[in-house]
């Protein structure tokens, strides 16, 4: 008998880390959340954004957090004309102390139908927005396509 309890006990053992086993892994799937986005367009259609974002690691404390979001994508022109460009702009709202300032990352393509591609990561971020946007070729995007419209909501933490 003294055979059987230490066999008994691996036994149990063993069909608990049967039990844990994927509970640890959907425990890691569910901490990174990867979703598709887009296409996104301007209005009347001159500049179209399409892209994946991934984020890591969210926090429910105070403020709810992702530790990461990477966003990749590709933005295109359709205006035929040389001096518009297309852009796709993002507002990401991110934690600073008990804080949730925002930032504007933007990326502009002035190659008719011809993909940019891009890719960046943020920390601490609360919410990302994106707006589409096709203007005349800037060092920046204006404040009309700032501030005028609504902005889609890519990824907001919970």
């Amino acid at each position: 008998m003294s055979l059987s309890r230490p066999v008994a006990a691996l036994a149990l053992a063993a069909g608990a880390m049967l039990l844990i086993a994927p509970a640890a892994q959907a425990a890691t799937a569910s901490a990174e959340a990867s979703s598709p986005w887009g296409p996104r367009y301007a209005p009347g259609q001159k500049a179209k954004a399409v892209g994946t974002l991934t984020a890591k690691g969210e926090d429910h404390a105070d403020l709810p957090t992702a530790d990461s979001v990477k966003i990749t994508g590709k933005v295109y022109d359709y205006a035929a004309s040389s001096k518009v460009c297309g852009w796709a702009v993002f507002r990401i709202t991110y934690r600073d102390g008990n804080q949730l300032p925002f930032k504007h990352r933007s990326i502009r393509d002035c190659t008719y139908r011809t993909a940019k591609k891009f890719s960046f990561t943020d920390h601490d971020v609360y919410q990302v927005e994106l707006k589409v946007c096709s203007e005349g070729k800037r060092t920046q995007p204006s404040d009309v396509c700032l501030y005028v419209g609504t902005w889609k909501t890519l990824y907001l933490s919970k």
